[in-house]
């Protein structure tokens, strides 16, 4: 038998809440070329429906909207195009790693997010189905051992939504033909948009 399907996101989380982190996406790197004329317009996230997931720390109403949109808008700010975009993240899931955890079975924080990008000039979505996205905490010092012995849930967020901003970025760099007219043809990688994470 099946899990449910609003249960699924939960599952996963509890399991990839053991796994090593993502890369860390605190420094921004170099801007992305293959944006070309993006400029970002509406910066939107919706958490209202959240799953907190097993051994997770409740996060407050609205907490994850602020720290996903100051990081989105931090990252993809910066970039100075000359077409409006907006980028509309939707809160599936996520654990934040509680303390007093013992070390051998410390989770790890972890946020499941969906992602549609609209262009505002069409005033339609550019992907076909909203892109998931499974993002992990990134390793450092304080969060080697689980970050719910060393950080509050507020730098948990910060962590992860720094990280999901990161994967935002990347998958716009994957699907240049958004942000140039010159590209008329998508290339393979845009095909699978929407097949989730």
């Amino acid at each position: 038998m099946t899990a449910p399907a609003n249960l699924r996101p939960l599952a996963l989380l509890a399991a990839l809440a053991l796994l090593s982190a993502c890369a860390s996406g605190r420094d921004l790197g170099e801007m992305r070329p293959e944006l070309g004329d993006f400029r970002l317009s509406h910066n939107i996230t919706v958490d209202a429906n959240a799953q907190q997931g097993p051994l997770s720390r409740p996060a407050e109403p609205g907490a994850w909207k602020q720290a996903i949109e100051a990081e989105v808008a931090r990252r993809l700010g910066r970039y100075e195009g000359d077409r409006l975009y907006h980028v509309a993240v939707h809160v599936d899931a996520y654990i934040l790693a509680l303390p007093g955890i013992p070390v051998v079975a410390s989770p790890r924080s972890a946020l499941i997010i969906s992602v549609n990008l609209w262009d505002d000039a069409l005033g339609r979505p550019l992907n076909d189905r909203a892109r998931q996205f499974t993002v992990l905490e990134s390793l450092s010092g304080e969060s080697v051992v689980g970050s719910g012995l060393t950080q509050s849930a507020e730098q948990q967020m910060t962590n992860l939504a720094r990280n999901a901003a990161l994967m935002i970025e990347n998958w716009l760099a994957e699907n240049p033909h958004w942000f140039d007219p010159d590209l008329d043809t998508p290339p393979p990688s845009a095909r699978a948009v929407g097949d989730g994470a």
